[in-house]
């Protein structure tokens, strides 16, 4: 955990030097410090910090889709920010927390704002033609979807996990009601290599995944 810590202390910096072209102050770590701490609190057995840098390392590995990148990455630091699982407004309090704390930190407003909207769009993930952005940062969040099958499983058992609250029978039927969602949908993927890479596997785990829940 604390090697992991330190990695994304290193690339929040590094991306938010970036985002504000160099400017140096404020200190960014009290913000990656900040964040850091949400996503390590203890509701999360998913939405944590290995989420966090697998996001991070899929969006490096789409970034040439994207129009810029480095808001793409704040993004990805924001938008679980705030999650509490029996909560629904999770992504627009996310959103609230960067307008606040990107304008805080030196970010010009139009970009704070990019980012803001980002995070706002992983209510549904359905980012429309041409937002080059929204495309890099959904598909990066839902790679985990195309993982093959026992970290897909772990994935759903980790999910599992953060519902325990939910009674078995009502979780089920929630879940299901989800993957059938995400598999009627037309394109999981937006961007070239999301469709080429991971649309298919991604389609084969929530089929089974379905049968699976239909079947107990």
């Amino acid at each position: 955990m604390t090697d992991r810590s330190q990695v994304l202390r290193d690339r929040w910096t590094q991306t938010l030097l970036a985002a504000r072209d160099g400017a140096s102050t404020p200190d960014p770590l009290p913000y990656a410090e900040n964040l850091l701490a949400r996503w390590a609190e203890p509701q999360r057995r998913y939405h944590t910090t290995a989420h966090l840098a697998a996001v991070l390392d899929h969006i490096d590995t789409l970034a040439g889709h994207a129009d810029d990148p480095d808001l793409v990455r704040l993004a990805a630091w924001f938008h679980d920010a705030v999650y509490h699982p029996d909560r629904s407004e999770n992504e627009e309090r996310s959103a609230r927390l960067a307008e606040r704390a990107l304008a805080e930190a030196g970010l010009d407003p139009g970009r704070t704002a990019e980012v803001a909207r980002l995070v706002r769009l992983t209510v549904t993930h359905a980012a429309e033609e041409g937002d080059a952005n929204g495309a890099v940062l959904c598909d990066a969040d839902l790679a985990i979807l195309a993982a093959a099958p026992q970290p897909y499983a772990a994935y759903a058992a980790a999910v599992r996990e953060e519902y325990g609250f939910v009674p078995d029978d009502a979780f089920r039927e929630g879940r299901a009601a989800v993957l059938r969602q995400l598999l009627e949908l037309p394109r999981l993927f937006r961007t070239p290599h999301g469709e080429r890479a991971w649309e298919s596997a991604a389609r084969r785990n929530l089929a089974a995944e379905l049968e699976s829940l239909q079947q107990k």
